[in-house]
């Protein structure tokens, strides 16, 4: 472990979650006690509801983050929809204290932008006219404004707004900043980001574990796909369209 790195690990108090609360009924997150993040990017993978995202969410608001989405200096709300596991937090910091930052998330990426212009209006702003680009544009713009060689930096499956291509334009940065200092954890199911060179890479499918990149779902399904199209097509689809003829 980095312990130069924003967040080293976080701790989790279940005393503090309620009995009823939905966070006890996800299967990777019972029995987890603490988590380390050995690596400057760390990636969670698993399966859509695995709680993946709702961990990153959780340590986004307990680092300071707005749980939409921005800088520790965003503070809006449109919909409180996150979880008590972020009061039940406790994160272990290094030696940097990563006062930069971003929490980026495809999900609620509009309203960030939305307030991105409102807030840029001050006598020091720089606006960056998000509204004004595609979601994809939109969203590496505030890639590229905002991450910087120092901070921490979550990102919750950033793989929706971006093409193949530009997925690999911001695996490029996330490898740069890495190597100058910045910290990231990402959820995704990007077999592209996933690919990234000395990452580590939690699975949340079953108790969270550490997981090869090789034995992941995203590589496995998509070589799968791509060396077997036509058997997997046909075993999907079945051998004849709707309305075919025999």
């Amino acid at each position: 472990m980095n312990i130069t790195q924003p967040l080293k690990s976080i701790q989790i108090d279940w005393s503090k979650i309620a009995p009823d609360s939905y966070v006890r009924g996800i299967a990777a997150l019972q029995g987890l006690t603490s988590l380390s993040f050995e690596r400057p990017v760390t990636f969670f993978v698993g399966e859509n509801g695995s709680g993946k995202s709702t961990l990153l969410e959780a340590v986004a608001v307990a680092w300071g983050f707005n749980p939409e989405g921005g800088t520790r200096n965003y503070r809006f709300s449109t919909y409180d929809s996150h979880s008590e596991l972020c009061e039940a937090l406790r994160l272990s910091r290094g030696v940097t204290r990563g006062g930069r930052g971003y929490f980026l998330r495809a999900e609620s990426f509009y309203n960030v932008a939305t307030m991105e212009e409102e807030y840029s209006r001050g006598p020091n702003g720089v606006p960056q006219h998000l509204h004004e680009k595609s979601h994809g544009e939109s969203f590496l713009a505030a890639v590229m404004h905002y991450f910087r060689p120092d901070g921490l930096y979550l990102l919750d499956e950033p793989e929706a707004a971006l093409s193949p291509q530009r997925q690999l334009t911001l695996l490029a940065r996330i490898h740069r900043l890495s190597k100058e200092g910045a910290q990231y954890v990402i959820a995704t199911h990007s077999p592209v980001l996933l690919a990234l060179p000395d990452a580590q890479i939690l699975s949340f499918d079953g108790p969270v574990h550490a997981c090869p990149y090789e034995e992941t779902d995203s590589y496995r399904i998509t070589e799968m796909f791509i060396n077997h199209r036509a058997l997997m097509l046909e075993r999907l689809l079945g051998a004849e369209e709707p309305g075919g003829s025999a």
